[in-house]
């Protein structure tokens, strides 16, 4: 039994009519029997749609799209990697986009796909097609499927791709696991010191006040603290919540901002090597994978830097190409720049000097993306005894401060 499927394009549909998505079956003109789906206003559209297209409606049923969550990178990296599979195996690129679409559990990428379908469809070229939902697919993503495309190896490049998305993916998640233990200690420690200033110490005052004794310095000074979050603690929940909000958007919108902390992160005790090494992974295995895809050099070091995921590398990848494009070596300008160590260095040079750059690129990224790896697993013990001593300084000095007049009581009796 074949299986065909229509779509038309995605959006709300002019009028401000919502959009539906209609599952269809009929017979074409052979009189098999073939199905799918036609996003569209009504029923009568689906069928003039379909009758174009010579095939009779015998069924058609109408299902509302739901919203859907977001479109992550990790839904498009799948998608390349689908995609970059059915297209090796021979599947014509509009059927293999027509099985993802269809095989997507959240709607919101069955409509981005089925939308660049629309496009691939009606003659746009699949870069062209990309390149309208920046969104979704960056400037990296777009011109090595336009270079795939000019070079008859899309599936070659797609499968490329599909890799670069999953070794970067996989970089990021080692990061975030390396980040989440003290983050999540941190947290814990602020709720336990919040409901100790609101509720422990108060109480423990009520008891201090029936002694009619003078209260040592430190229980003094942390039941003024205690006072005033008790007091103020809507301002100082305020304040903090604020300051936050606003350093995270500085950091966001300003570049100086931007260029500050990230200068501040590579520099940061253990962290800093850590980040210092994924952002020298990230940086060489996108150069590497644009290079090996045929795009020239200067015009590779135009999405390096953004893929770096670093300020500090996006400046030096800016000098490195400008000094590229006015005919130095690929080495001397990473030289010049001062933020590469000797081995990435050498291993360009190697790259260059034999004419294999995007091999030695990789093997250098192969060698950071290790490195990092290794660094995250030692990290949870390295970091360890450093929680337990500031949490020891934080709670246990709280609660000795607070246990001292009861201790004075007790050598007085």
């Amino acid at each position: 039994m074949a299986t065909a499927t229509a779509t038309a394009r995605n959006g709300r549909l002019s009028g401000g009519v919502k959009e539906f998505v209609f599952e269809w079956e009929g017979r074409d003109k052979n009189g098999k029997i073939v199905r799918g789906e036609m996003r569209s206003g009504g029923e009568a559209a689906v069928s003039a749609s379909l009758r174009r297209q010579g095939i009779l409606v015998t069924k058609c049923k109408k299902r509302r799209v739901s919203g859907g969550r977001a479109v992550k990178q990790k839904d498009i990296a799948v998608f390349t990697r689908q995609l970059a599979t059915m297209m090796k195996a021979g599947v014509p690129l509009l059927q293999a986009f027509d099985i993802v679409a269809r095989g997507a559990t959240n709607p919101k990428l069955t409509r981005l796909l089925n939308d660049i379908r629309s496009d691939v469809e009606t003659g746009t070229s699949l870069s062209a097609a990309f390149r309208k939902h920046p969104l979704h697919f960056d400037a990296l993503y777009c011109n090595l499927v336009e270079a795939g495309e000019a070079g008859g190896i899309l599936e070659a490049l797609l499968d490329r791709l599909a890799l670069y998305q999953e070794k970067t993916m996989a970089l990021k998640q080692k990061i975030k696991s390396a980040l989440i233990y003290p983050v999540a200690v941190m947290v814990v420690a602020f709720i336990v010191l919040t409901v100790i200033m609101l509720f422990v110490i108060p109480a423990f005052k009520d008891v201090f006040k029936s002694f009619g004794a003078d209260l040592p310095a430190p229980t003094l000074m942390v039941i003024a603290m205690s006072e005033f979050f008790v007091s103020y603690w809507w301002l100082i929940f305020g304040v903090l919540g604020g300051g936050i909000y606003f350093f995270l958007q500085a950091w966001k919108r300003s570049e100086k901002m931007q260029m500050a902390m990230d200068r501040l992160l590579l520099r940061i005790p253990v962290f800093g090597d850590l980040i210092n090494k994924s952002v020298i992974a990230r940086w060489t295995r996108t150069l590497s994978t644009m290079f090996a895809a045929g795009v020239p050099l200067v015009e590779a070091l135009d999405s390096v830097g953004g893929a770096s995921g670093n300020a500090v590398y996006a400046e030096a990848t800016e000098k490195i190409q400008k000094d590229v494009s006015t005919g130095s070596a690929l080495t001397t300008s990473m030289q010049s720049a001062g933020v590469f160590p000797t081995m990435v260095l050498q291993m360009t040079s190697i790259g260059e000097e034999s004419g294999s750059l995007d091999h030695m690129l990789g093997k250098a990224a192969e060698f950071y993306e290790d490195e990092v790896d290794e660094m995250v697993k030692g990290l949870s013990s390295l970091m360890e005894p450093f929680i337990i001593v500031i949490l020891g300084v934080l709670i246990g000095g709280i609660v000795v401060s607070m246990y001292l007049p009861i201790f004075k009581l007790g050598a007085v009796v």
